[in-house]
């Protein structure tokens, strides 16, 4: 009887069924979970307008952490999964029920509504490992997605620690994200069970690399939407026309420098290599969370610099356009490394302009304008002249 149950709610044949070598499609159930997190990077970008201060960006850095990680597990295990599989979707339909708790917890994850959060963050952790491990039964990538649970679970202890213990929550969700980011480098290592080695987890890197460049997008569009809302809302003064457009310039220096310089090195890279999930946990899994995270504080920095283009660039407002660019440069260099195996010296020059900008944007008290435009210059300099590692000699 309980084989039989198990046989209908966690049928082996919700697994995808590829031959060698081909790339599973994206489906439109992938692309449908996708816009929970359309609300939840608004989610975000709104958290850190908010909260303005280094305790607010650490916040809002453990809150992206948690949102990335539930978005990153979720697209892995479609790489295996058949999202188009009656199963597979129910599954799916789960976990974007619980992306969207995250999301409406988020403003008050601090306060009121941190026991939504972390359970709705940790159910998805345990349900999604848990299901992976049942629909691989008597494989090793059941035991791999059983020992990735057994992490989930130790991490979910200290995000609801953190619910417990109001006091030490900072602290102990902190805590929580290494543990969770930890958990691959370590192998997903358990005592008497050993590490899962990366050469078992076959993965199709293609698949997961399309996936990343959909998220970016969604990432990008809260730029857009913010920039919009400002001008809807907003008299449109020279000034603000000319911050817009830098703002407007921005946006599309990101696209630019992510799919025609960085996608096309991963591309490349997983055409031509064998050892997709190494690369895949490097390059996708973390250097591309640091781009997104870049991306979503571009949008802040972008509404700022709109609401107030002709006054003197406040401390938070620097910093905010510093971090972005910073961030996304360096996630687009550790990709850039681990693809290509070198890291782009245009990219840390890059970063060095933009920061070494910042400061003397804050030291001379130039406007938020002139901010943007800075950051603009050494974005469009770098995408005209940056080159695929790849194509170099």
């Amino acid at each position: 009887m309980s084989q039989t149950l198990l046989a209908r709610l966690v049928p082996t044949d919700a697994l995808r069924d590829l031959p060698e070598g081909e790339t599973p499609r994206v489906t439109n159930m992938e692309l449908f979970f996708d816009l929970v997190y359309v609300f939840s990077i608004i989610q975000l970008s709104h958290f850190l307008l908010a909260h303005q201060s280094w305790l607010g960006a650490l916040e809002a850095a453990t809150l992206f952490a948690a949102v990335w990680w539930g978005w990153n597990y979720t697209a892995w295990a479609t790489n295996w999964i058949d999202p188009d599989h009656r199963n597979g979707r129910l599954l799916m339909v789960a976990l974007m029920a619980c992306a969207l708790l995250m999301a409406i917890a988020m403003p008050s994850a601090y306060s009121d509504r941190a026991a939504l959060f972390v359970g709705a963050y940790v159910v998805m952790g345990l349900l999604r490992a848990g299901y992976m491990a049942l629909a691989f039964r008597g494989r090793r990538m059941g035991r791999n997605y059983a020992q990735l649970g057994a992490w989930s679970g130790l991490s979910g202890l200290l995000w609801i620690a953190g619910v417990v213990w109001p006091e030490a929550r900072v602290g102990l969700w902190l805590a929580a994200v290494l543990v969770d980011y930890a958990a691959p480098y370590a192998g997903f290592w358990l005592p008497g069970a050993g590490s899962t080695p990366m050469e078992s987890w076959p993965l199709r890197g293609a698949h997961l690399l399309e996936r990343n460049q959909q998220v970016f997008i969604i990432a990008l569009g809260e730029s857009i939407l913010l920039l919009g809302a400002m001008l809807v809302s907003q008299p449109l003064g020279a000034p603000v026309i000319l911050a817009a457009a830098t703002g407007f310039l921005i946006i599309v220096a990101f696209w630019w420098l992510y799919f025609i310089h960085t996608t096309e090195t991963g591309e490349h890279a997983f055409v031509q290599a064998s050892d997709h999930t190494r690369m895949a946990r490097a390059g996708l899994a973390y250097a591309h969370g640091i781009m997104v995270c870049g991306a979503i504080v571009v949008a802040v920095m972008i509404e700022q610099i709109v609401a107030h283009p002709a006054e003197a660039a406040r401390l938070p407002t620097v910093l905010v356009a510093g971090a972005g660019p910073v961030l996304f440069l360096a996630g687009s260099a550790l990709f850039h490394r681990t693809m290509a195996k070198r890291v782009p010296l245009p990219y840390l020059l890059a970063a060095a302009a933009i920061a070494a900008w910042c400061a003397a944007v804050f030291s001379l008290h130039l406007s938020g304008l002139s901010l943007g435009l800075g950051v603009l210059l050494v974005l469009l300099a770098l995408a005209a002249g940056a080159r695929q590692p790849w194509h170099e000699e």
